[in-house]
């Protein structure tokens, strides 16, 4: 490590000296040693000479280097560390934000506006906190003063998230639209077909009554003692989620559909074709998903005892394998306008853990039927009627003549003909069979896009009580969601890995004999593995250096 002048030659024939802090690098490719600037002082006239001088004497004193070979022998240096704060993480999260020119589309909005706070920062800091550690705004400002590096923002102040949290939703459908378009050119999204479903998140607050939002209805969380709203997500084949939506908490899921698609019409995305699961599957539902020249695939439930749907499971005909572990039938059941389309999609290994499964259920099945009281005519006991309410085991079960449960061997031979298959449904004929199956397999990626809401971003519990931070707490969210779903396509990696990992690394602030060095710590190959997957800058070495 060493300081160095350089100079550059002005337009008007002047030349400015400015002055580095640098170390050698050996070259991988020619194996000859380069310079690698760590900071930069500034101009060499403008320099506080007598301190760089203590500088880079308490520098190599600190590292046992004499400066020169005619030097005394080093005493030892006066290295005391002041503080060290999580630096990984948010450089992580803030490289991508740029890359993705999520901030760009921010900034953008904000140009016709004027704001004494950095608006776009502490946007980015409130996404930082919501991924790495989620928390209050309140909380926000002791883990950015006392946890935290966040890059150009040396502090934060509840009242700038609160004003940024408006300015946010006031900019919501053209921010959620600019960032759509910067995130799908960049990583040139595959969005024709796109997957939508919802779910619920409940309030823990002291307030019991409810207003035009915060409402009581159908929990997805399984709380329906608590008021709720409602929040939809459309995600790519990738899982990727280019644009949320809330509502009301007594808002069911078919209502919103034409809002929905008329909010991504709007944003031209080409062919747009609704993936619904098997709650969907309504004939007045697939209408409505069918209104303005749209189209579904959607989940059929094979044990709904349909017309069509039985034909469709008896058709003849062989599976096409389309993948190692997926194949496919296509059935079609009707003619004119009752002809239907179905895709008949089987999983060979989800086949064999269906068996096992039915296997282990049998197992306790019969041992609880032997422990039952024979019949002859007699009532049911208490423990019959437990047994044939159970919710696993009364689909295996049927009542002989003098009223003994006994094991229904029709029933397990029509559960065994549908070990590791499921049926869907379309309503257009251009996609292929492998489209079908596998863009309604990606619906798992919306479910695990929502648990992904509510674990590690902690959508819940919600504190705020107003409409608006509500709306803009869950855009938040969805920022966040996004960086998270894009790091581990590109990484390979989950998001509590990548987390863990990017943490440890750190920024250090030290006290020198002659002034203050911040320096990050040194990074591990698994940290370059990330930086490089997601192909951003390592952050520098050297962050700053004030001299006495």
């Amino acid at each position: 490590m060493y300081i160095r002048q350089i100079s550059r030659k002005n337009k008007n024939g002047t030349v400015t000296r400015y002055v580095q802090l640098a170390h050698n690098e050996r070259n991988s490719v020619t194996g000859t040693p380069q310079a690698k600037v760590l900071y930069h002082f500034g101009r060499a006239d403008e320099l506080d000479t007598e301190g760089l001088k203590r500088l880079a004497a308490s520098i190599h004193r600190f590292i046992g280097e004499p400066l020169s070979s005619g030097s005394p022998e080093p005493r030892s240096a006066s290295v005391t560390m002041l503080k060290s704060k999580a630096l990984g993480g948010t450089w992580l999260l803030d490289q991508l934000w740029k890359k993705l020119g999520i901030g760009a589309a921010i900034t953008k909005r904000l140009a016709d506006r004027e704001y004494r706070i950095p608006v776009e920062r502490a946007i980015f800091a409130m996404v930082a906190n919501r991924v790495l550690d989620p928390s209050s705004n309140l909380a926000i400002e002791d883990w950015i003063d006392r946890e935290v590096v966040i890059p150009d923002l040396p502090a934060f102040e509840v009242q700038h998230g609160y004003r940024a949290m408006d300015f946010l939703l006031e900019s919501d459908e053209s921010i959620q639209r600019e960032v759509f378009h910067a995130v799908a050119d960049l990583l040139n999204l595959e969005v024709d077909l796109l997957f939508f479903d919802t779910t619920s998140t409940y309030f823990e607050t002291e307030e019991s009554e409810e207003d035009e939002f915060r409402k009581a209805g159908y929990s997805k969380d399984h709380r329906p003692d608590l008021q709720q709203v409602v929040i939809g997500f459309a995600v790519t084949r990738d899982g990727i989620p280019i644009r949320c939506w809330v509502w009301p908490g007594n808002t069911s899921d078919m209502s919103v559909v034409p809002e929905v698609k008329k909010d991504l019409i709007g944003w031209k995305l080409g062919r747009v074709i609704t993936v619904a699961d098997r709650g969907f599957s309504s004939k007045d539902n697939l209408r409505v998903l069918q209104q303005t020249g749209g189209h579904y695939i959607a989940g059929e439930k094979m044990t709904s005892g349909k017309p069509t749907v039985e034909v469709a499971l008896a058709h003849p005909g062989r599976f096409k394998t389309i993948r190692g572990n997926l194949e496919v039938k296509e059935i079609i059941v009707g003619d004119g306008e009752a002809r239907k389309r179905y895709v008949l999609v089987r999983n060979p290994e989800e086949a064999k853990r269906d068996a096992a499964r039915r296997e282990a259920h049998w197992k306790q099945l019969r041992e609880e039927l032997a422990r039952l009281k024979e019949l002859d005519g007699d009532a049911h006991t208490k423990a019959h009627c437990r047994l044939h309410s159970h919710v696993t085991y009364k689909r295996y079960l049927k009542i002989d003549k003098r009223g003994n449960l006994r094991i229904d061997l029709n029933a397990v031979k029509a559960m065994e003909h549908l070990d590791g298959k499921y049926l869907l449904r379309t309503s257009d004929d251009t996609l292929c069979t492998e489209d079908v199956a596998i863009g309604y397999k990606q619906l798992l990626k919306v479910e695990a896009a929502f648990r992904t809401l509510k674990q590690s971003l902690e959508l819940r519990p919600v504190y705020h009580r107003k409409e608006e931070r509500i709306r803009a707490h869950v855009l938040l969210c969805w920022l966040g969601l996004m960086l998270i779903r894009i790091i581990e396509n590109q990484t390979g990696r989950t998001w509590g890995d990548v987390r863990s990992l990017m943490q440890m690394l750190h920024l250090v602030e030290y006290q020198l004999d002659a002034g203050k060095l911040c320096q990050r710590t040194e990074l591990t190959e698994e940290h370059k593995a990330i930086v490089s997957a997601l192909e951003i800058k390592e952050p520098q070495q050297i962050w700053d250096i004030s001299l006495l």
